[in-house]
């Protein structure tokens, strides 16, 4: 899968002066945006490649794939790559990348200290499977803040707003009360599809421009500025 890809990290794709009003409903993704867990996804991903064809691959490269499904980026790398192998590929690298133990990854600023304090409920919606994201939230001290934990188990990954939906559902929410935070243009994409409002980080892994094309009703630096009375201000 070809990805579309800009070096602009600016660019007067920020909605000017708006202020974001508090919402009933968070969902949030996890890599990228609660957590800089590069490090310990490309070094596993890099791991696992180490013997293959495409050992040369980098961190700047596979960060671009964050957000996504493990299979796009093994399809990427290996366009002819049977089902299976593929499969095989991608329990290998969760393998390697439990045994790291989150070693690396970091909490972004303010993360910890807006969950705490920012009223509504909350989920997550990533990528991740839950049970990996139940263990990430608990290591670094977000999972009381969460009244639902939702990853991608058994449906359709981002951009498909599968994720989205589910927590939706659990919180009998309609989609119009909710706002999803994240990094990505597969994140835009889906907050669009499910019907919800969304809020781009800058701070992330992906590209500015690819997540202006789904017009996020929001762009952060910060993650406070998702508390009340926070107004963004103009580029």
């Amino acid at each position: 899968m070809a990805l579309q890809h800009s070096d602009s990290k600016n660019g007067g794709v920020r909605r000017s002066g708006a202020a974001i009003p508090v919402f009933p409903v968070y969902l949030f993704d996890v890599d990228g945006t609660l957590v800089d867990s590069a490090p310990d996804i490309c070094s596993s991903i890099q791991t696992i490649l180490a013997n293959t064809s495409r050992a040369e691959v980098d961190h700047p490269y596979l960060k671009r794939f964050i957000g996504y499904h493990l299979i796009d980026l093994f399809q990427d790398l290996f366009p002819e790559i049977p089902n299976e192998e593929a499969d095989k590929l991608v329990s290998e690298y969760r393998a390697v990348y439990s045994a790291r133990d989150h070693a690396a990854t970091t909490l972004y600023p303010g993360v910890l200290e807006t969950l705490a304090s920012l009223p509504g409920r909350k989920s997550t919606a990533t990528t991740k499977a839950t049970a990996t994201t139940r263990i990430v939230l608990e290591r670094f001290g977000l999972l009381p803040f969460f009244d639902h934990v939702q990853g991608t188990d058994g449906f359709p990954s981002k951009p498909a707003p599968d994720v989205i939906l589910h927590s939706i559902a659990v919180f009998g929410a309609r989609p119009q009360d909710c706002l999803l935070v994240g990094d990505s243009a597969p994140d835009m994409e889906a907050g669009r599809r499910a019907g919800v409002q969304t809020c781009a980080v800058r701070y992330g892994y992906g590209d500015l421009v690819n997540m202006a094309q789904w017009e996020p009703d929001y762009w952060i630096d910060n993650l406070s500025e998702l508390l009340p009375d926070t107004v963004q201000t103009s580029v």
